[in-house]
């Protein structure tokens, strides 16, 4: 039985969604949470793969039961998979900093990761217009300047498209940096907030942080809009772009696919993907 999770954390205590060694993580959290309920040795699977610091309001994953785990599961007093969130948010205690909102069954052929076809990002960013609130620290990014909200806008609507997006990324080994930034654009909010809305069909390490880091340098006044592209078609790292701070971004969604097309984007994704063609 494959399960899909959907859930939430506050990323401010965890050294990032993977497991790690003597570190706290979200995956090592919520697995611990599972085992203490299905035993054995649950690994779940996620749609992002979220850095140190950073929070998500809707992240999905999946986990693959043993035939143990889905004996336990199915013999309890409530043996429906969708008890397994209340559980699970039990076993993490009062007021906790990660929480499970639903359990199904998995369709055919889901699969967290590869069957995703894009994820959404939301940047937040307080400036002078705002002023700087310390309730809102641990998800708002603090910037001491005015800045120019549609210049910003102008700047990421003009990264848009298929590219390479190294330029954008922390380099990782055999990773590709092709992407299809599918939308981004900033506005502020009723409260005056920068908001920036990132969506892509996947991201590269750092990725969001930096296209973020590129713009809030346009509206500052320290590049020119068209420098944003520039910098992405030069396709090499430059200290023009700083990588902002993980606390003000958050995943807000992931987008999959109808039911019958999952196994097919998922073995899809899997592929490589290069400049130009069609899985890219």
């Amino acid at each position: 039985m494959r399960l899909r999770i959907d859930l939430a954390y506050d990323g401010t205590d965890f050294r990032g969604w993977a497991r790690q060694p003597n570190l706290r993580t979200v995956q090592g959290t919520l697995e611990a949470a599972i085992a203490r309920i299905l035993g054995g040795d649950p690994r779940l699977v996620v749609a992002g793969r979220t850095d140190a610091g950073v929070h998500a309001s809707a992240q999905v994953a999946h986990l693959d039961l043993t035939d143990g785990q889905e004996r336990r599961l199915l013999s309890g007093r409530r043996p429906e998979p969708a008890a397994l969130a209340g559980r699970i948010n039990g076993v993490l205690g009062p007021y906790p900093d990660v929480a499970v909102h639903r359990v199904d069954v998995a369709p055919a052929g889901f699969d967290a990761r590869f069957s995703a076809v894009w994820r959404r990002y939301a940047y937040r960013v307080a400036d002078r217009v705002t002023g700087y609130d310390p309730l809102e620290r641990g998800r708002t990014t603090w910037v001491a300047a005015e800045l120019d909200v549609d210049a910003m806008d102008a700047a990421a609507r003009s990264l848009r498209g298929l590219h390479d997006f190294a330029a954008y990324c922390k380099p990782r080994e055999e990773a590709t940096t092709i992407r299809t930034l599918l939308e981004y654009g900033w506005h502020r909010d009723a409260s005056g907030i920068l908001i920036a809305s990132v969506k892509a069909d996947a991201f590269c390490h750092s990725m969001v942080r930096a296209l973020v880091g590129a713009c809030v340098a346009v509206g500052e006044g320290r590049i020119e809009i068209g420098r944003v592209a520039e910098i992405r078609d030069e396709l090499e790292r430059t200290n023009e772009v700083k990588v902002l701070a993980a606390r003000g971004l958050t995943l807000t969604e992931v987008g999959y696919p109808s039911h019958d097309l999952l196994a097919a984007r998922a073995e899809q994704t899997r592929a490589r993907r290069e400049l130009g063609s069609p899985d890219a």
